[in-house]
């Protein structure tokens, strides 16, 4: 129950006309007459009418029983059992899924919640992700061997490969510098998807990103440098020394039996017309089809580049499919057509259906990879309402999996230099604005970045003015204080929440590099293959097994 104090709607009331003084200069007292009100006096009135309608709002937001301290002792109190019930789970993990926010940091995870409670009518601040019921939870060190400041080419290569990386590389060590193809052979490692189909799991790859693009491609290519997607990429020291683009390894380095995202045109010829979009050719200048390529000499394949066609495809007699529904990255989630364009969350659950049929059982990365791209353009809006449906296919994959033999972890590779604060009452819209004003006497939205394409500073040092219909456009930019035609990555730690099968391995402040030695040794993986974790097959849980000997002393007495 939310309070709703007599007085509220009143001074609500008296909130807006106290507003309209300010703005207009005016103060109706009755139809027919008003008085007019000096500048002075107008300034003072914002700042009188602005405090009563957020005393109103908080009114509005706050449940009567948080004013309570029974309440709040209640929940420490549940909390506390919760954690003192938490038991590690030491059997060997059957499935590993792996979670990449591309540029999730914290902040971006807290502003999210808070969306995703508002989305649902709520004030949002006590809205749970589903990721925040992990019952591990962990921090990562991202930098890169040679970068303080990350990218997502050598973070990948650490928490796919477990070596850390230098900025721009995929799946080769740091002694390959980037760009330089010849220094790369010899120097590549292998990723925790690798390892996992060597030892008979399904494999799969999904992310909203092409399918090329440098998260998802560390699990499967050896790159000098992150954008060789295809052939026509290759510098001429590359195709001289014989390095092969990332597009053509996704079809040869590993056999990958789910392949979901975008990236269509750097898998055909420039003769060959998109089927979406006649007006656009691949990019290959070897006029080669990878897509037919890869569904040679394979049984139960299929190939969907729509939404219709990845619905229609029947997880029980397919092994193998691909689907590649943009040219390069799919759309947001906020501009995707539900009709024609399939969701991150249909993605993954029509991945887990295809894979969960291996007795091995599976590994499966999921990217939701256009978080980054919403910050980098400066747009908080757009990289939120992609966190919030990241973490939806995190709630799919969890429902169609057990805990007992599934270890899920769900991480990022960076953040932004994305910042979420000032006065705002509780239930402010995340993309609203500070109850205060600013020394320039103009508002300001709680959501900024510290650089980026949002920088607003006119010559005269003015910047622009900003209520909450316009920063709640899909389309804002959120005002940066260094100019730059791309915000750029956050260095500090990101979060890893873990459960399932020896979750617990996932505490402190870790390596990112560390993230594919724990799952790998969860599963018993390459070079773990000897770690003599109990199979989830012939285990028992301690509760189960407690149960049995209270039943067989009873039976005994």
């Amino acid at each position: 129950m939310y309070v709703r104090a007599p007085y509220s709607y009143c001074s609500l009331s008296c909130a807006l006309c106290t507003l309209n003084a300010a703005f207009k200069g005016q103060m109706p007292l009755f139809p027919a007459f008003s008085f007019q009100i000096s500048m002075a006096r107008r300034q003072r009135l914002l700042v009188i009418g602005l405090l009563i309608f957020i005393s109103v709002q908080w009114t509005l937001c706050v449940s009567e029983d948080e004013l309570h301290a029974d309440y709040w002792n209640n929940k420490g109190k549940q909390a506390l059992h919760s954690a003192l019930n938490i038991q590690p789970n030491i059997r060997q993990a059957k499935n590993l899924i792996l979670f990449l926010g591309d540029g999730m940091g914290v902040t971006t995870v807290t502003a999210a919640r808070i969306l995703k409670g508002q989305m649902a009518g709520h004030s949002g601040e006590e809205t749970s992700l589903v990721m925040d019921t992990f019952p591990y939870l962990a921090l990562s060190k991202t930098y890169n061997v040679d970068q303080q400041m990350p990218d997502s080419a050598g973070t990948a290569t650490a928490y796919l490969c477990g070596v850390k990386a230098n900025y721009g590389t995929l799946g080769v060590t740091a002694a390959t510098p980037r760009e330089n193809c010849s220094a790369s052979y010899g120097n590549e490692v292998k990723s925790i998807l690798y390892r996992a189909k060597k030892a008979g799991k399904s494999v799969g790859i999904v992310t909203t990103t092409r399918v090329q693009h440098a998260s998802p491609a560390a699990s499967y290519a050896h790159s000098a440098d992150r954008d060789w997607y295809s052939d026509s990429d290759l510098t001429p020291e590359a195709v001289a020394n014989g390095c092969r683009d990332i597009a053509h390894q996704l079809i040869t380095n590993v056999e990958i039996n789910v392949i979901l995202g975008g990236g269509r045109q750097y898998m055909y010829g420039r003769e060959t017309k998109d089927p979406e979009y006649p007006d656009e050719r691949g990019d290959r200048v070897d006029g080669r089809n990878l897509i037919a390529e890869w569904i040679k000499n394979k049984t139960r394949v299929k190939y969907v580049w729509n939404k219709a066609q990845l619905d229609a495809v029947n997880p029980l007699n397919t092994d193998f499919l691909m689907g590649l529904f943009e040219p390069k990255d799919c759309r947001y989630e906020i501009d995707r057509d539900r009709t024609t364009d399939p969701s991150l969350t249909e993605m993954v659950e029509k991945a887990v259906k295809i894979l969960q049929k291996n007795p091995k059982g599976f590994f499966l990365f999921v990217e939701g990879g256009r978080i980054d791209h919403g910050h980098h353009a400066g747009r908080a809006k757009r990289a939120l309402t992609e966190t919030v449906e990241f973490d939806r296919a995190i709630g799919r994959a969890a429902e169609m999996t057990s805990e007992l033999d599934t270890m899920t972890v769900v991480t990022a590779d960076h953040s932004h230099v994305f910042a979420f604060g000032g006065h705002s009452y509780r239930g402010n819209p995340v993309m609203g604005i500070s109850r205060s004003i600013a020394k320039d006497k103009k508002r300001f939205t709680t959501a900024v970045y510290g650089n980026g394409p949002g920088y607003q500073i006119s010559e005269n040092g003015s910047r622009p003015d900003v209520n909450g219909t316009i920063s709640s456009h899909n389309d804002y930019r959120q005002q940066a204080t260094v100019p730059l035609s791309s915000e750029t990555h956050g260095i500090e730690d990101v979060a890893i929440f873990a459960k399932g099968p020896m979750s617990h391995l996932f505490h402190g402040v870790q390596e990112q590099s560390y993230i594919p030695h724990a799952m790998a040794f969860a599963a018993c993986l390459e070079p773990y293959e000897n770690c003599e974790l109990p199979d989830n097959a012939r285990a028992i849980c301690p509760s189960l097994l407690l149960l049995m000997m209270g039943l067989l002393f009873l039976f005994l007495s």
